[in-house]
């Protein structure tokens, strides 16, 4: 079990180990089997996913393909999460995402990482460092989220953007690596696009 405990407390360990393999096989085969739905097959896909994932809440939809290292075990989703084509969990530690957190196409929330000196590298050594991602962001087709980062509450991500520190709360961040640009302010209650103005009236309906 030390391999397999190491998985999740930080130290270095051999992800090839005949112990977690196997663990990890039976989890793959569980994603396979959700990758394989059709999309008239919202039932049988939505009971796969709570099967095979760590947490999820109610309302929460993954578009086909999903890609994970454990098949989401370690995958823990609050309610009304959304995950469009493509999101990639490198789940060999915990990932938690918070409630009505949206993530565009191709998103990659990366655990694992590996050391740089060559000679334990080579033996496939590594280490997982967990990802805490806050409620109701929403992170743009492409991002890349590196092991370790905490990112807060009612963040906006650019797309293709690389994380690799902490982002705070209510804040817009975009680049390689990842940067502040802004706070949520006063303009995003009125413009949700370039010249394009918010009519309340309309969205009062999705607000009672």
């Amino acid at each position: 079990m030390e391999q397999r405990d190491n998985m999740h407390n930080g130290k270095l360990y051999d992800p090839n180990d005949d112990s977690v393999m196997e663990e990890q096989m039976v989890c793959l085969d569980r994603l396979y089997d959700f990758n394989q739905t059709r999309p008239s097959e919202m039932d049988k896909r939505n009971a796969i996913m709570k099967e095979m994932m760590g947490d999820v809440g109610k309302d929460c939809y993954i578009e086909p393909p999903f890609h994970a290292n454990w098949g989401g075990k370690h995958v823990h989703f609050g309610d009304g999460v959304y995950a469009n084509f493509g999101l990639t969990c490198v789940d060999d530690t915990h990932i938690y995402v918070g409630s009505h957190t949206l993530f565009g196409p191709n998103v990659v929330l990366a655990t694992a990482g590996h050391p740089m000196l060559p000679e334990l590298r080579k033996h496939g050594i590594q280490y997982n460092m967990p990802i805490h991602i806050g409620e109701n962001c929403w992170l743009g087709a492409g991002v890349i989220v590196v092991p370790g980062v905490t990112i807060g509450d009612n963040v906006v991500i650019g797309a293709s953007s690389v994380v690799t520190k902490d982002i705070p709360s209510n804040s817009v961040a975009m680049g390689t690596p990842c940067r502040v640009v802004r706070q949520i302010n006063d303009h995003d209650k009125e413009y949700y696009f370039k010249d394009k103005k918010i009519d309340w009236s309309e969205m009062q309906q999705f607000l009672d």
